[in-house]
C-alpha cells in the first residue's frame, strides 16, 4: 500500500507510546505526519494480510544499538508475518506478507545524474549503465528494500549489485518524482489504502 500521508485515515491511538514519543521529536510537521501515517499504514497492510482488526495490532521495533523504536519492525501478535514501512516527504508506503518483506520510497533528485550519490550506491558495473537520477533511485530503493529484509547493509551498497534471485520485486512510480520498490519472498500486489473511521 502507498499514498500521501493525508490519505491514511486511521486513529493515532493505535500507535504505541514509543511511536508517539518518536513522532513528537520531529521538527517539521510534514515529517511527523509522514512518520505517523507510515506506522498506521503498516498496520492496515498487515491487517489486510491477516484478516484482522488493525487497531488490535501492536507494531514493535528493537535495535541493540539504538533501543526501542528502531530496527526491523514486527507485529507482537504475528511475529512471523513480514512487515516493512517507508516514508519520504509527501509519500508513505508499507508492505506485509509471509516471509521477509522490504519496502522503500525515495524522491528522484532533479537535474543531471548525482555523481557522488551514484558512486556511493552503485557497483562499478551498475555505474557504467546508469545515466540519470531516475535509474539511480530505482537501484537505491531496490537495495534499501533488501536492507530492510536484513540481506544488505548500507555500507555495502556500492559493492553489492542488489541481486534479486529467488525474490519477488514489485515497483511503481508515485507522482512524477517518487520511486517505490517492494521485495518479498512471495508474489506481491498493490492494494488500495483502506480508510478507517
Amino acid at each position: 500500500m502507498g499514498g500521501r500521508p493525508d490519505e491514511v485515515r486511521a486513529p493515532e491511538k493505535w500507535l504505541t507510546e514509543v511511536e508517539r514519543e518518536r513522532a513528537a521529536r520531529f521538527r517539521f510537521e510534514s515529517d511527523r505526519a509522514a512518520f505517523v501515517a507510515a506506522h498506521l499504514l503498516v498496520r492496515l497492510c498487515a491487517a489486510a494480510a491477516l484478516d484482522a482488526d488493525p487497531g488490535e495490532l501492536t507494531l514493535l521495533q528493537h535495535c541493540d544499538v539504538h533501543g526501542p523504536g528502531h530496527g526491523r519492525p514486527y507485529l507482537e501478535q504475528a511475529p512471523g508475518l513480514g512487515v516493512s514501512l517507508s516514508h519520504t516527504r509527501g509519500y508513505v508506503c508499507a508492505a506485509a506478507g509471509p516471509g521477509k518483506v522490504g519496502v522503500d520510497a525515495e524522491h528522484v533528485p532533479p537535474g543531471p545524474l548525482d555523481g557522488m550519490l551514484a558512486d556511493r550506491v552503485l557497483t562499478p558495473r551498475e555505474r557504467v549503465l546508469v545515466t540519470g537520477n531516475d535509474e539511480l533511485i530505482r537501484h537505491w530503493v531496490r537495495k534499501e528494500a533488501l536492507v530492510k529484509r536484513g540481506e544488505l547493509s548500507l555500507d555495502r551498497f556500492g559493492s553489492a549489485d542488489g541481486d534479486l534471485t529467488g525474490r519477488h520485486l514489485l515497483e511503481w512510480t508515485a507522482g512524477p518524482d517518487i520511486r517505490v520498490a517492494v521485495v518479498t519472498d512471495h508474489p506481491a500486489k498493490r492494494a488500495l489504502i483502506q480508510r478507517i473511521g
